[in-house]
């Protein structure tokens, strides 16, 4: 189950730097995630300063 990234988003940009696949990048409102990309790994979930990142 790939992550997503919900509407709590502030658009820090903390989780598409710490994304080891490139899987996350800035969206229209906020970041969002290809779920094609998304290995599952965590890494956006554990530096997000809102939590925005779950799994989907």
């Amino acid at each position: 189950m790939s992550y997503a990234i919900n509407s709590d988003c502030i658009s820090c940009g903390a989780c598409e730097a710490e994304c080891p696949v490139e899987a996350i990048s800035a969206g229209d409102e906020a970041y969002v995630i290809d779920p094609d990309l998304c290995i599952e790994c965590g890494a956006c979930a554990a530096v997000c300063p809102v939590s925005a990142p779950n799994p989907d």
